[in-house]
């Protein structure tokens, strides 16, 4: 009787030293970032790490994007392929924060001109404003002028850099981007934006390119 109660005791003793072990395992946090592809270059694209496809349902289209995609956190190497290629277009590093939202605009696939943005979304205010910002992915543009409706006024942005986002009213607006210092607009078109929306214009293409590769605008829905 004595031994049988010594041994429940030792395994009802051994279990609760092997529950709180458990308890005090310390898991690893996992640390991830989230990726917005923009294709501002006349191919369509797939982007991969180490191996493994990032954007699965579907390639991206010229002047198309891959909306935020979550990825490792740190230093990782992203490697580019033309749809229905094998061979590696480019590759690219990127250092990228842990619980940030990142854009990555690729132009001609060179890393030289590809270049990447934080993207500090603005939070919510009015439910039928939009919020705007613009980004200048064209080489040999210069600097641009880039004029929304009769509200947002974008002044000389440069190559590789974007601008904050600026609140305006949602709906149809006459979009104008200008050379800086010109006097005729490189682009005047009609865009539609929705109310509660959150949208990059990018300069898209070269100033004297043709076909896919010529000058115009393209739009990004980062909310």
């Amino acid at each position: 009787m004595n031994t049988r109660f010594s041994v429940l005791f030792f395994l009802i003793v051994l279990t609760i030293l092997l529950s709180c072990k458990n308890n005090d395992n310390v898991f690893p946090k996992v640390v991830s970032s989230y990726l917005n592809v923009v294709n501002a270059s006349p191919d369509v694209l797939n982007f991969y790490l180490n191996g493994t496809r990032q954007n699965n349902t579907s390639s991206i289209f010229p002047a198309g994007q891959s909306f935020y995609i979550t990825v490792p956190a740190g230093s990782q190497d992203y490697e580019f392929k033309k749809a229905g290629s094998s061979n590696i277009f480019f590759r690219i590093p990127l250092n990228l924060k842990d619980s940030v939202n990142n854009s990555l605009y690729v132009i001609d696939g060179s890393t030289a001109s590809t270049y990447s943005t934080v993207d500090f979304l603005p939070p919510d205010t009015i439910a039928t404003d939009t919020q705007i910002r613009f980004a200048n992915v064209s080489p040999d543009a210069g600097p641009l002028d880039v004029f929304v409706g009769d509200t947002i006024n974008f002044k000389s942005s440069a190559f590789k850099t974007s601008t904050v986002f600026l609140p305006t009213g949602s709906g149809q607006k006459k979009v104008k981007i200008y050379q800086t210092g010109a006097a005729i607009p490189k682009v005047d078109t009609t865009i539609t934006f929705e109310p509660g929306r959150i949208y990059t214009l990018f300069s898209k293409g070269l100033i004297n390119g043709k076909g896919p590769a010529a000058f115009g605008v393209g739009v990004v829905i980062n909310y």
